[in-house]
């Protein structure tokens, strides 16, 4: 199995501060890099530190008590701003702003383990694939025709990460019971800056703002779902903290991602063919043995743990005699590996399918540079 390796998260200040200077080389180890991180963005002063913090952007500050209902002006708007975005065009600051805050009235009343009834689409890493992501939908059926679940990562690395992630969460609040969308360790502001999601930002609005809005939302998606109680979805894999689902349900996820512990653990963490736990070469979270998920299954009464993360060349992966599955959704990833994509089906009946299918035909879609940032690779 190929990995999806992300530079191990200590190396992200050498990385962001050498992505600033246009000339981003692999790093060198800096243990600080998780709390220095968001030091070295702006280079405007003391101020531009206060600005980066969670909450910064002030799309939460006006939570209802309730969740969001919508009418026929808001139902109006989110199809226009779908519409829109399906031609991959961005929205404005504002539309941002007000989606944004739409979004979190959706799922600040989500559950850690998000519970999905069957018949669903479970789909994989996406990273900003917009085009991919159409494709996705065009083979798995249109939402919400289909339910879907994403399993997190749709920025980062693409080209269009701002299309890619304002396109799922429009649809996420116009259609809430219809897709979920969990979040994957690059929903988090500090892998943001480093692997271009920031940059991306920058050059399409000109400032931090969306970035900021994008990524207070990121706080509150669910981080990990439980399909008719037997299939337990998540981003990355399991914790040595954590023994059983009802664990996961009493964790704070409403913050940025944690440097170590169970929430990290469940965006990072990789199935390994080695049993027991072990230190992972990313950097964060741990590689768990077949030993390892058979007993949480069997723990927790699940016929299997689906999760993304990993590339893999056919688009889906079994690990651990089919008591794991990987899921990556995003083919040809950073548009030269050269792999499949796949989304996997599960009817009502529990029956799975696995759906792979090819790069979308994207025209005037701007070829890779010879000089090629990092995150690209």
């Amino acid at each position: 199995m190929d990995m999806d390796m992300d530079v191990p998260m200590h190396d992200a200040v050498e990385e962001q501060q050498a992505a600033h200077n246009e000339d981003l080389q692999t790093s060198g180890g800096n243990d600080n890099a998780l709390t220095t991180v968001t030091t070295n963005v702006g280079n405007e002063g003391e101020d531009e530190e206060e600005d980066f913090k969670p909450g910064s952007s002030g799309i939460a500050d006006h939570k209802s008590v309730k969740p969001l209902e919508l009418n026929s002006s808001s139902i109006a708007q989110l199809d226009q701003w779908i519409e829109y975005l399906g031609n991959c065009q961005i929205l404005s600051e504002d539309d941002v702003a007000r989606l944004c805050k739409m979004a979190v009235d959706v799922l600040q009343f989500e559950e850690n383990v998000k519970p999905i009834n069957v018949p669903v689409t479970i789909c994989g890493d996406v990273h900003g694939q917009f085009h991919d992501l159409i494709e996705l939908f065009r083979i798995g059926g249109p939402c919400p025709d289909t339910n879907y679940l994403f399993m997190g990562d749709y920025v980062d690395r693409g080209y269009y990460s701002v299309e890619t992630v304002s396109y799922l969460v429009a649809m996420k609040v116009r259609y809430p019971h219809r897709i979920t969308i969990l979040r994957g360790n690059h929903e988090s502001r500090q892998i943001t800056q480093v692997y271009g999601f920031y940059d991306e930002c920058l050059r399409k609005y000109g400032s931090a703002t969306v970035w900021k809005m994008f990524t207070d939302l990121f706080d509150y998606f669910p981080i990990t779902a439980l399909v008719d109680n037997k299939v337990f979805c998540l981003h990355g894999g399991l914790s040595p903290m954590i023994e059983t689902i009802d664990q996961v349900r009493e964790l704070n996820r409403k913050q940025e991602v944690p440097h170590e512990g169970p929430m990290c653990d469940l965006l990072w963490s990789d199935p390994d063919d080695r049993g027991g736990w072990g230190i992972s070469p990313r950097g964060a979270g741990f590689t768990f043995g077949q030993d390892i998920s058979e007993q949480f299954n069997h723990t927790n009464d699940l016929s299997l743990i689906a999760r993304a993360h990993q590339l893999v060349m056919d688009g889906y992966a079994w690990s651990h005699q089919q008591n794991v599955v990987t899921i990556f959704s995003a083919p040809n990833y950073c548009y030269r590996c050269g792999n499949q994509a796949a989304i996997m089906e599960v009817d009502e009946n529990h029956n799975r399918q696995f759906l792979q299918y090819d790069p979308s035909v994207r025209p005037g879609e701007p070829t890779v540079s010879r000089k090629t940032p990092d995150y690209f690779l």
